[in-house]
């Protein structure tokens, strides 16, 4: 049988086109990027005891719980002798949610939250500090040689100081504490060599350049009772 000369084009496309069609690579699939979860918040004061927490105190004599105790869900500081609590873990860059009141009833005095401890335990240890002395809370500071900068009015600082060796600080814009006995709430943002302090939502003090290492988290015992019911740290991702 002849077949005609337009029969056999016909096959050869037909052919050619089912070939491609084997050959063609299936479709790829878009995949959804998921994004990266969230660091997770730590409650560093669970509320019930001193779990996650070692301290310094100037008297080796005295025992942690004759400073530090929990009632009621409370963390109590006495504030003497002179010390701080610490978190046996370290952190660099985070947010930190401390919720404070000085006792009720009694004259309020000094205390501050200690980050990025370092090196050698001492009644004052080398630090950044964001201040809790009544009446001053959202001043920040650097102990022992660590540094951070601000706008030039607001600067304090001294070289040699016998608890603080060099310090250097940065005072609050205003002031916005309740009164003393009422509960107050620091949110305090340490990114990297950025320091931003908010005292009841307001923010209040923002420092720069300030030294990036990890440490510790701490609060004093630093004279005047002092009471916490909140500590809760968020890191901050990639820091």
């Amino acid at each position: 049988m002849r077949v005609s000369k337009s029969l056999l084009l016909l096959l050869a496309a037909i052919l050619l086109m089912m070939v491609s069609c084997a050959e063609a690579p299936a479709p790829v699939e878009e995949v959804e990027e998921v994004p990266a979860a969230a660091p997770a918040s730590i409650e560093l004061f669970n509320g019930t005891d001193l779990t996650g927490w070692d301290s310094f105190l100037v008297e080796p004599e005295v025992k942690t719980e004759d400073v530090w105790s929990v009632q009621d869900g409370i963390l109590i500081c006495k504030g003497e002798p002179l010390g701080y609590l610490y978190t046996t873990e370290k952190y660099t860059s985070f947010n930190l949610v401390v919720e404070w009141r000085w006792a009720p009833g009694t004259e309020p005095g000094n205390s501050g939250v200690l980050m990025r401890i370092n090196g050698e335990p001492m009644g004052i240890p080398r630090s950044i500090e964001a201040q809790l002395q009544s009446g001053n809370a959202g001043d920040v500071y650097g102990f022992h040689g660590m540094k951070l900068t601000g706008p030039e009015e607001r600067m304090r600082g001294q070289e040699g100081h016998e608890l603080l060796g060099d310090f250097v600080g940065v005072g609050k814009v205003e002031p916005n504490e309740n009164t003393p006995g009422e509960w107050n709430r620091y949110e305090i943002t340490l990114d990297g060599g950025d320091l931003t302090t908010l005292v009841n939502g307001k923010q209040v003090n923002h420092a720069t350049q300030v030294d990036v290492v990890e440490g510790n988290i701490g609060l004093q015992s630093e004279g005047g009772e002092i009471h916490f019911r909140k500590i809760t740290l968020t890191p901050i991702a990639g820091n």
